[in-house]
């Protein structure tokens, strides 16, 4: 019997903490009318204002993926305090890592612009990625080039990168084996090992001033593991505050998957980054 009440009481609060989430779906942030420029956000419905903001970006080979798979991701995180906005960005063969870098810089400038609607403060936005998507958030925080184009400065307070895929793309893209993925991402990036160079993270993190919490699997891909250490060596050579965290057992998707539960470890670790660089 007490062990159905445990169950009863968990599930109501369960119920109680997702019915305080709001969620605003589908705003485009670009000024067009096309999904790809879209974004959903997570708050709690409370009144507390000034809240830091994560801007989740998917991964997902820079060829699929959408920001409505990623709904537990807001929810888990909005239920904790951070108001979480999920983007999608153009997508291979459509577009190229140069736009894609583009328009996840206006997002990140909406956002600036207009989440303290949502009870958050444009002087805490932190930007999260997994795989893909890592590169494509650590891309424009060290290549000035993109928000310059966007018409701003750099306002990211911390990066966390989940599980980064192409840091050093160059590296990847010259030394791989010529499978089916290999040909799917030179959709993203051409056949150019000038525009590989260009289209590395890695290539600019002496430009990197904030700080960022590094997740990376035991049993991930090669480079992701050779890679995520580098930038974390660059970074702390350089004096910017900097973790790293290697998750045992953990390949490539279950490394995102795994944030499906809002106890996860990750959280907690996001949260505490989050609270002390903010």
């Amino acid at each position: 019997m007490y062990k159905f009440l445990v169950l009863f009481m968990l599930l109501f609060q369960t119920i109680v903490s997702s019915a305080q989430v709001k969620k605003a779906k589908n705003i485009n942030y670009a000024g067009n009318a096309d999904e790809a420029n879209t974004l959903n956000i997570f708050y709690k419905n409370d009144s507390i204002k000034d809240k830091p903001v994560l801007i989740f970006i998917h991964g997902g080979s820079w060829s699929s993926g959408k920001k409505e798979t990623y709904w537990w991701l807001g929810r888990n995180f909005a239920r904790k305090g951070i108001v979480t906005v999920v983007i999608n960005y153009p997508l291979a063969p459509n577009a190229q890592y140069e736009k894609m870098g583009d328009d996840c810089a206006l997002a990140v400038k909406w956002v600036k612009e207009h989440i303290a609607a949502y009870m958050a403060s444009a002087d805490k936005i932190f930007v999260m990625g997994h795989s893909a998507g890592a590169h494509l958030g650590e891309l424009i925080n060290a290549d000035p080039k993109y928000f310059k184009k966007a018409g701003i400065h750099n306002p990211i307070k911390g990066v966390i990168l989940n599980d980064p895929f192409g840091l050093d793309i160059f590296e990847y893209l010259s030394e791989a084996e010529k499978d089916h993925y290999y040909y799917d991402f030179l959709r993203t990036f051409s056949n150019q090992p000038e525009v590989w160079k260009t289209a590395s993270p890695l290539a600019y993190a002496n430009n990197i001033k904030n700080p960022h919490l590094l997740f990376y699997g035991s049993k991930t891909y090669g480079a992701i593991k050779l890679q995520t250490p580098r930038l974390y060596e660059k970074l702390k050579a350089n004096n910017i505050p900097v973790e790293i965290k290697e998750i045992k057992g953990k390949s490539h998707v279950p490394m995102i998957s795994q944030m499906i539960f809002g106890g996860n470890q990750l959280y907690k670790d996001i949260v505490d980054f989050i609270t002390l660089a903010q």
